[in-house]
């Protein structure tokens, strides 16, 4: 029996930004967080969407990563109550709720580190962290220092070997599903955390909810050492989100479908997992700044839409919002948006996503189906997704004039439709035959 996430179509939601919170938290409680996300809530489900990724929510002292209190969700945001109401808002609307859970390190607020930071050796949390050394001092003059993430001092690294330290995370994991109902949750930098917790964590959420759901971040590596039946069940897939906007770019297809073939091919690096795609989330740059020619948002969505694995849309990039990092700060790719006065720069776009939902629900072959790569060349790419007997064929065409083409039908059918436009397309000696407009892309149903 397939599980909810085998089919979910995923919205992503970084609520510290969207919300348009301050970036220095005071820890006093704010309100309006959640009276805003309510609104996106009605929004997810008129738009399609049947899951949410939504963080990070801990309570924590800036960008939502440096943790300070693993059971709280962050002041300015709102309360743990208010939290609990807008995930049975979100279950009531058919749509699942998956949060962050940064458990690689801490913020240095979070209770374990201050008492490190009073008592030094005297400290029980001394064993917490990685390479504590009490013969030196760190740059902020501790009188200690210790290993961080990636170099950042703010980031103190908790040491995952210590049974402590992984008791308290499966504890606060055992508190977010008993308190809040959650189905799942995102493991920040899940590339470097200790495999032996994530192995512990698998076994943890089964037992109390049988289909809860583990994602990690894992930026490069074969993901199949993350992705298996006694750890994650998908990770982020940064490979494949390089190839969608480089191949387009590039117009040069074969680096998306190689992507394809690596993993998901029949000799696959991740053959039958279903990773988490996307074309921008939080981190890197919009969609829409990274493509040469923004009119191939419209291929970009209907391969994202069509393609094995699960599909997730950041928030905002519906409405083909821009977004880049500048000054080394993210907040650009963060911005609040209230619903309410927000005007659609690209009301089509939004339509397009829409309508890809709705023809991804109707057709379980672009859930469960085979992948089958059909044809290929530069500028034009097409596959099918074949399941019990039908399939779902997906053409894409980055050139800038039409093109008409003979696709190799992947299984027998005498019926074929342009599901995007609810028209016939023709088929001749065994092929569909197919005129596809400058940076399109259709999905054609075949019975």
């Amino acid at each position: 029996m397939a599980a909810w996430y085998d089919s979910a179509i995923f919205y992503h939601i970084y609520p510290l930004g969207l919300c348009g919170c301050e970036k220095e938290n005071d820890y006093i409680l704010k309100e309006g967080g959640f009276n805003r996300l309510n609104q996106w809530a009605d929004h997810m489900a008129d738009m399609g969407f049947d899951a949410v990724y939504i963080g990070p929510l801990f309570e924590s002292g800036t960008h939502g990563y440096d943790t300070t209190d693993y059971k709280k969700v962050d002041s300015r945001l709102g309360t743990n109550e208010e939290f609990a109401s807008w995930v049975k808002l979100c279950h009531q609307k058919g749509i699942k709720v998956v949060v962050d859970g940064v458990f690689n390190h801490t913020g240095r607020d979070f209770f374990a580190f201050k008492d490190l930071m009073e008592r030094k050796w005297d400290s029980w949390a001394k064993d917490w962290y990685c390479h504590v050394n009490f013969n030196e001092s760190g740059p902020f003059n501790d009188g200690f220092s210790y290993e961080s993430w990636r170099g950042y001092a703010i980031l103190p690294r908790l040491n995952m070997q210590n049974k402590a330290v992984r008791d308290y995370m499966l504890d606060v994991v055992r508190f977010w599903i008993r308190e809040f109902d959650i189905d799942g949750i995102r493991l920040d930098c899940a590339d470097v955390l200790d495999f032996e917790f994530m192995r512990q964590l698998r076994e943890t959420t089964e037992a109390v909810k049988s289909d809860f759901w583990l994602m990690g971040e894992v930026i490069h590596g074969d993901y199949g050492r993350w992705v298996n039946d006694k750890m994650l069940h998908s990770v982020t897939n940064y490979e494949l989100h390089k190839g969608i906007y480089s191949a387009h770019n590039s117009h040069n297809y074969f680096e998306m479908a190689h992507s394809v073939l690596r993993l998901f091919g029949p000799y696959g690096l991740c053959k039958g997992a279903r990773l988490y795609n996307f074309v921008d989330n939080h981190d890197v740059d919009r969609i829409t700044n990274k493509l040469a020619d923004k009119r191939d948002l419209v291929p970009v969505y209907v391969f994202l839409y069509t393609i094995w694995g699960i599909p997730s849309v950041y928030y905002g990039s519906e409405f083909g919002i821009e977004g880049q990092k500048a000054d080394g700060s993210d907040n650009f790719l963060r911005p609040a948006i209230d619903l309410q006065s927000f005007i659609n720069p690209d009301p089509e776009l939004t339509g397009l996503l829409k309508s890809l939902s709705e023809i991804r629900k109707n057709h379980e072959a672009l859930s469960f189906g085979e992948y089958k790569e059909l044809f290929l060349q530069n500028r034009q790419y097409a596959y099918g997704r074949v399941y019990n007997g039908q399939a779902c064929i997906t053409v894409l065409n980055n050139d800038d004039g039409p093109k008409e083409l003979y696709i190799p039908l992947p299984c027998g059918g005498s019926k074929a439709k342009n599901l995007l436009n609810d028209t016939p397309v023709q088929i001749c000696d065994g092929k569909l035959r197919v005129t596809i407009k400058g940076h399109d892309g259709i999905i054609v149903s075949v019975i």
